[in-house]
C-alpha cells in the first residue's frame, strides 16, 4: 500500500514545524495512520495489510524525500509491529486490542537497564536513550539483560514509564528521540518479553511465512533507509536551483565537476536502494528463510547505507553554494540529518564487516541480531 500524495504533501508541509517542535506533527501521524503505514507489519489476523518488507521500505524512502525525521521516527514506530507479531498471542491481543495501528517506540540498548527475574515475569527499571517517536506511542520495547539468561526485549505500557525531554541535537530534531525512564521497578509479565534467540531463530505463532524472516533483518533496515530519501531530497534542491551558487545560478548546468558530483551522489543512493530491494526479494524467494551466510552479508550491507549517503551529501555540500553555510539552509539541514543517522549502532559497519569476513573465511557467526 503506497503512501498517498496527500499524506506526503502533509509531511513536507509540516517538516519545519516538526524540526522546531522536536516531534512529528500529529496531523502527519494521523495522515500516515489513515494510509495504513503503521499496520504494514501487523498480522493480517489483527487487521494488518500483509505487504512485503520491501514495499514498506519503499514507502519509508518516499516519506524521507519530504522529511527524513518523519521517515526515521515513524518508520521505527511502524516496524515494531513486526516484533510484536513474533511474541506470544496474548501479547498481540493486548497490543492490537484497539486496532491494527499500534504505536510502539523502542530503545534496545541495555546499558542503563536493571532487570530481575521474579515469579511470572520480571522487575524492570532504568533509563534508555534514543527512543524515536516515543511522544506518539502508548507502548515501548526496552532492552535488558537477565543474569544467567541473556538478552530480552521488554514490552512496557506508557503508564509504567516517563519520557525525559533530552532530544536537543544538531540533526533529525523532529524524531523526538527522548529518554525513557522507569524510576521504580515495574512488573513485566513473561508473555510481554521477547528473547533474543527467539528473534534470531524466527520463533513465532503466525501462519504467514513472512514472519519466518528473522526480526533483525527487518529492523536493521529501518534505521538507514530514510537516508536514501534524504539524498534524493537534496538532489531535488539542486534541480530546483536551491542551494547552488549565489552569484552564478547557471554555472551548475555546465560545470563538469558539479555534474559529476550530482551523478555520483545519486548513484550512491540508488545503489543502496537496489541492494536493499534485491536482498529482500532474495529472502522472499527462499520463503523468508535466508541462510546464515546471507544474513551476515545483508546485515553488513545495511550498515553501509549511512556511510554511502554521507558520502553523497558531502559531494553535494562542497558545491552547494554560499547560502548553504547558514544554519537554516534546507540543504544543510539534510546534510546534518544524514550525518546524525550514522550515530546509530546499526549504521557502524566495522563490527559487521569483521563478522562477515569471519564467516566468509569459514569461521563462526558471532552476531545474534541479524
Amino acid at each position: 500500500m503506497a503512501i498517498s500524495s496527500k499524506a506526503l504533501e502533509l509531511v513536507a508541509e509540516h517538516a519545519a514545524q516538526g524540526r522546531k517542535a522536536r516531534r512529528i506533527s500529529e496531523e502527519v501521524v494521523v495522515a500516515l495512520r489513515e494510509d495504513g503505514f503503521f499496520r504494514h507489519f501487523t498480522p493480517v489476523s489483527h487487521g494488518g495489510t500483509g505487504g512485503t518488507p520491501q514495499d514498506f521500505f519503499i514507502d519509508q524512502i518516499a516519506i524521507a524525500e519530504r522529511d527524513m525525521s518523519t521517515a526515521w521516527a515513524l518508520g521505527i514506530v511502524a516496524v515494531h509491529n513486526y516484533q510484536i507479531a513474533l511474541m506470544a498471542p496474548q501479547t498481540q491481543d493486548e497490543v492490537f486490542a484497539d486496532g491494527p495501528d499500534a504505536m510502539i517506540s523502542s530503545s534496545y540498548n541495555p546499558v542503563g537497564a536493571k532487570a530481575e527475574a521474579v515469579e511470572g515475569g520480571f522487575m524492570l527499571s532504568g533509563r534508555w536513550g534514543w527512543s524515536s517517536g516515543c511522544l506518539h506511542c502508548n507502548w515501548v520495547l526496552l532492552g535488558g539483560v537477565i543474569p544467567g539468561d541473556g538478552y530480552r526485549t521488554f514490552l512496557v505500557p506508557a503508564s509504567d514509564y516517563r519520557i525525559d525531554d533530552t532530544w536537543y541535537t544538531m540533526g533529525l530534531q523532529g524524531t523526538g528521540s527522548n529518554d525513557i525512564v522507569i524510576d521504580e521497578p515495574v512488573f513485566v509479565p513473561e508473555h510481554r518479553t521477547h528473547k533474543q534467540m527467539d528473534g534470531f531463530n524466527s520463533v513465532h505463532h503466525q501462519s504467514d511465512p513472512v514472519y519466518d524472516l528473522p526480526w533483525a533483518q527487518v529492523f536493521i533496515r529501518v534505521v538507514n533507509t530514510s537516508a536514501i530519501g534524504a539524498v534524493r531530497h537534496a538532489l531535488s534542491l539542486f534541480k530546483d536551483r536551491v542551494g547552488l551558487s549565489s552569484t552564478d545560478m547557471s554555472k551548475s548546468a555546465t560545470d563538469p565537476d558539479v555534474l559529476d558530483r550530482i551523478a555520483r551522489a545519486s548513484n550512491l543512493a540508488e545503489e543502496s536502494l537496489v541492494v536493499m530491494v534485491s536482498n529482500f526479494k532474495a529472502m522472499e524467494a527462499v520463503q523468508w528463510k535466508p541462510a546464515i551466510e546471507d544474513r551476515v552479508r545483508y546485515r553488513y550491507q545495511a550498515s553501509l547505507v549511512a556511510d554511502r549517503c554521507i558520502e553523497a551529501m558531502d559531494l553535494l555540500m562542497d558545491v552547494a553554494g554560499g547560502r548553504s553555510v547558514y544554519s537554516d539552509s534546507a540543504f544543510q539541514e539534510l546534510w546534518r540529518d544524514v550525518r546524525i543517522s550514522r550515530a546509530h549502532v546499526a549504521n557502524n559497519p566495522v563490527g559487521f564487516a569483521r563478522n562477515y569476513a569471519t564467516v566468509l573465511m569459514g569461521g563462526q557467526n558471532g552476531d545474534y541480531f541479524l
